[in-house]
């Protein structure tokens, strides 16, 4: 009997192996390149067609930007045909049946006007068209209706009509952050109108002051200077582009401190070092120039004798070292922390906070400014700026983080 047992081993270890092999060959398919199962491989798809059809969202509900995500969407959804439409019109339909857009069109309003879902059948004259039936999921920003995906099919489904719900909610959350990405950015802009604001009213009124006081007894002074606040004021209140060049802000703030020194004389030194090779370097516009002016404030405030203002710009591998440094009064660490995290200093500091702020944005939160302080210490700022970041160029739109 244990002979029997032991042939008929024999011969079925064989077919179980060739049934493992067998196996593993439905289970991981060489064709699906290594990833897996089927389901794996499903489940990849998905995400890769869905990861396609995000980056055009991020910019808003437009007709380009539904144009450019419709194909994906239907791919997803795995339907004969889709379409994309805002609160007025259909935007972009991908797929047959395009003959049955403005009919479409005339059913969103009641899935628009209460945020609820809707499937109705299509009435289609030619026999061969292959959609019969719409499914409408509303598109919903912060609890308000800002269109709608449609999608179409050959007959009523269930799994159709769920599917197309989840979808939506998939397309409402990336135009959510196309709304979050637009608020920071009108964010980012009022802060810079905030720091024009800043600089218009004093240095404004000051600079015309000393203009005015070398009129009669220096003309030709009074013209030079007068060229130079025309220049650093058309570069302070330029519309065009949130970058500029290290080069172009360094020739702003020599600028400025001509009009700061023809005020206060020999009361202000200021030492320059450049590195020729960090010139080109792009950073945010306006974003040296109100350290400069906090240096210039707080390295006279209170103080008879003359103040040293030192600027440093270094070449530091894959970044430029800008570093800001006077001999004035300094700070107590307490109020420069509350000036930094956006509280009310009796002097002022909206430049401060707003240029580690923009930094903060644009590079990453390691690229905020160190500071270093103290009471009747000085105060010495370093701002390190990386000399490649994708989107960071001169003329360039600021696109938070």
């Amino acid at each position: 009997m244990s002979g029997f047992l032991a042939g008929l081993l024999v011969a079925i270890l064989p077919l179980l192996a060739a049934g493992f092999w067998l196996g593993r060959r439905t289970a991981r398919p060489r064709s699906l390149g290594g990833l897996g199962t089927p389901v794996e491989h499903a489940t990849f798809q998905t995400l890769h067609t869905a990861s396609r059809a995000a980056p055009p969202l991020r910019a808003g509900l437009t007709e380009e930007t539904a144009r450019r995500s419709a194909r994906r969407l239907r791919s997803l959804l795995g339907t004969d045909a889709l379409c994309l439409a805002d609160e007025k019109d259909v935007l972009a339909w991908d797929g047959v049946g395009a003959h049955h857009r403005a009919e479409v069109a005339e059913r969103l309003a009641g899935p628009l006007e209460t945020g609820r879902g809707e499937a109705f059948p299509l009435s289609c004259g030619p026999p061969d068209c292959p959609v019969r039936w719409a499914v409408v999921a509303p598109l919903t920003v912060d609890d308000r209706v800002r269109g709608a995906l449609v999608a179409c099919a050959p007959r009523e489904s269930a799994v159709l009509v769920r599917a197309a719900a989840e979808v939506a909610r998939w397309v409402s959350v990336q135009l959510e952050l196309a709304d979050l990405d637009d608020s920071r950015t009108r964010l980012i802009e009022a802060e810079i109108k905030a720091l024009r604001a800043q600089i218009s009213p004093h240095f404004i009124f000051n600079s015309l002051a000393v203009i005015a006081s070398f009129v009669r007894t220096d003309p030709e002074r009074a013209r030079e200077l007068l060229l130079e606040f025309a220049d650093f004021t058309r570069y302070s209140f330029r519309r065009h582009g949130d970058f500029t060049t290290l080069a172009d802000e360094l020739h702003a703030i020599d600028q400025y401190l001509a009009l700061v020194r023809a005020r206060f004389g020999d009361r202000l030194a200021v030492t320059l070092q450049i590195a020729p090779e960090v010139l080109p370097v792009t950073l945010p516009f306006l974003c040296l120039q109100p350290l400069v002016e906090n240096a210039v404030k707080h390295g006279l405030e209170g103080k008879a004798a003359k103040c040293h203002i030192r600027i440093t710009a270094q070449d530091a591998g894959a970044e430029a070292l800008v570093v800001i440094e006077d001999d004035g009064a300094g700070m107590a660490p307490e109020l420069l922390r509350r000036i930094l995290a956006g509280g009310v200093s009796p002097s002022g500091g909206i430049g401060l906070s707003n240029v580690d702020d923009r930094l903060r944005q644009v590079y990453g939160d390691d690229h905020g400014l160190v500071i270093e302080t103290a009471p009747g210490a000085g105060m010495k700022v370093t701002a390190r700026l990386p000399k490649y970041q994708p989107g960071v160029h001169p003329g360039a739109r600021l696109t938070p983080q």
